[in-house]
C-alpha cells in the first residue's frame, strides 16, 4: 500500500498515533528533505530507508514506487511539513497513480491553510486556497486578476522574501481587503497579524513561515466606490481588464446591475 502521510507543521508532538504506526511498519519512506524527516522519525524511533522526493525528481521517481508497489512493498509519502500534495511534492505522483490504477490512501493531520484559517478568524463558511502566487509578472497578474473577483476569503502561502511585495500587489487587485498574517504555526513564536491592504505589513523578523489570508470584501468599504464611476472603470482597466470585465468589477464593487455602469460610461 502507499500511503500519503501528514506529518506536523511545527511542533513534533502534532501527529496522529495512526501515522507513527504506519511509518513504523513501512518498508521505504520517500521524503522531501530527509534531514527534515530525520529530526521527526528520530524523536519517534522510526528507522526506515530515506528516498529523498522533490519537485526536481517527482516525474521521475513515479515508475520506481509503481515498481515497489507491484513487488507488495508498503510505501510512505511525506513532505517537510503538513499534508503532502497541499504545495508540496505529491501532486504529480498522485495522478499518476489515478492514471495507473493504483489505489493509494491518506493519514490525515496538520495542514497549515486549515490552521490559519481558524485563527484568522474570518469566514469559513467558504474559502479558496490559492497557494504561491507566481514570480513571473504575466502568470502573476494573470492569477490576482481572476482572484480579485472572488468573494470569499482567500488563502495564500508566502514566502518570507516575497510578503511586502504580495501585500502590494494583491492590494492593487483586491482593494483595501482586511488582512490576516500567520507566521510559525504551532511553534513557540506562533503569531498572528492583522492589518488592512493599504497600510501594508512591516516585520522586523521575516524567518519562517507564512500563511496570508484575505477577508471577503463585503466586509469592508471600498474606498474605490468614493471616485467617479469614470475613474473607477480607469483602474481597472489600467490594471489590464478588459472594458467588459472592468465594468463588471466596477458593478461588484458597488453593488449594482453591471447594465447601470455600462450606461454612464457608453462614452468611454
Amino acid at each position: 500500500m502507499i500511503y500519503f502521510i501528514s506529518t506536523p507543521i511545527g511542533n513534533l508532538e502534532d501527529i496522529s498515533f495512526r501515522a507513527i504506526k504506519i511509518l513504523k511498519e513501512v518498508d521505504i519512506i520517500f521524503c522531501e528533505d530527509t534531514r527534515v524527516s530525520l529530526k521527526l522519525l528520530s524523536k519517534y524511533n522510526i528507522n526506515k530507508k530515506l528516498q529523498s522526493f522533490h519537485k526536481y525528481n517527482e516525474y521521475k521517481l513515479c515508475e520506481y514506487i509503481e515498481d515497489l508497489n507491484n513487488k507488495n512493498k508498503n510505501i510512505a509519502i511525506i513532505s517537510d511539513a503538513g499534508t503532502p500534495v497541499i504545495s508540496d511534492p505529491g501532486n504529480i505522483l498522485t495522478k499518476f497513480l489515478h492514471e495507473k490504477n493504483i489505489k493509494y490512501t491518506l493519514i490525515p493531520g496538520a495542514c497549515a491553510l486549515i490552521s490559519a484559517l481558524v485563527l484568522s478568524g474570518f469566514d469559513s463558511s467558504k474559502f479558496l486556497f490559492a497557494g504561491f502566487i507566481p514570480e513571473k509578472n504575466t502568470e502573476r497578474k494573470k492569477i490576482l486578476t481572476d482572484l480579485s473577483t472572488v468573494n470569499t476569503t482567500i488563502i495564500f502561502y508566502v514566502s518570507p522574501y516575497n510578503i511586502d511585495k504580495d501585500i502590494i500587489d494583491i492590494y492593487k487587485y483586491f482593494g483595501n481587503r482586511k488582512a490576516c498574517l500567520v507566521k510559525e504555526i504551532s511553534k513557540i513564536h506562533e503569531s498572528v497579524f492583522f492589518f488592512n491592504l493599504k497600510d501594508g505589513l512591516n516585520l522586523d523578523n521575516v524567518k519562517g513561515e507564512f500563511v496570508l489570508l484575505i477577508s471577503k470584501d463585503d466586509d469592508n468599504h471600498n474606498e474605490l466606490n468614493n471616485i467617479s464611476v469614470a475613474d473607477h472603470l480607469l483602474f481597472y482597466i489600467n490594471l489590464g481588464f478588459s472594458k467588459n470585465d472592468a465594468i463588471k468589477k466596477v458593478a461588484k464593487d458597488r453593488k449594482v446591475n453591471k447594465n447601470e455602469i455600462y450606461k454612464q460610461v457608453l462614452h468611454l
